[in-house]
């Protein structure tokens, strides 16, 4: 059975589709990424989608539905690398991608990773600060 290999990079996973998905590899790289966000505690997901150049309704779902369970999990989704004709199918089958963030490449889509950990993180520190003021 064909799998997509899921790269840890620090706080983040990387996945880059170099194949076309069809439902069963899709279904697949769904559970095993949620599973690799749980495992290692990922604050960040980024797939590189630049090699697809053919998408449908079921595989825009299931980046959508990537984006919600990792977002469950703590962890932001970013999709890199989608190409003109892919973006203008997913917009013309009616598939917003709520929950799914994008960059033009790999680095423009880290450095969003990374500012969004941070937000996320000082979020954190402040809600704490004011939970430790209460308790007082």
């Amino acid at each position: 059975m064909d799998k997509i290999p899921i790269l840890r990079m620090g706080a983040f996973l990387l996945v880059t589709i170099q194949v076309d998905l069809y439902d069963r590899l899709a279904l697949n790289l769904e559970a095993d990424l949620v599973k690799m966000v749980n495992k290692t505690n990922a604050k960040g997901v980024l797939i590189d989608i630049s090699a697809v150049s053919i998408v449908d309704s079921f595989m825009g779902r299931i980046i959508g539905n990537i984006a919600s369970m990792s977002k469950i999990l703590d962890a932001e989704t970013v999709v890199v690398g989608m190409q003109p004709a892919v973006a203008i199918t997913l917009i013309e089958l009616g598939l917003p991608l709520k929950g799914v963030h994008t960059a033009l490449d790999m680095e423009k889509g880290m450095n969003m990773l990374k500012s969004m950990i941070d937000s996320n993180e000082e979020d954190t520190d402040e809600d704490q600060t004011d939970y430790d003021l209460i308790a007082e």
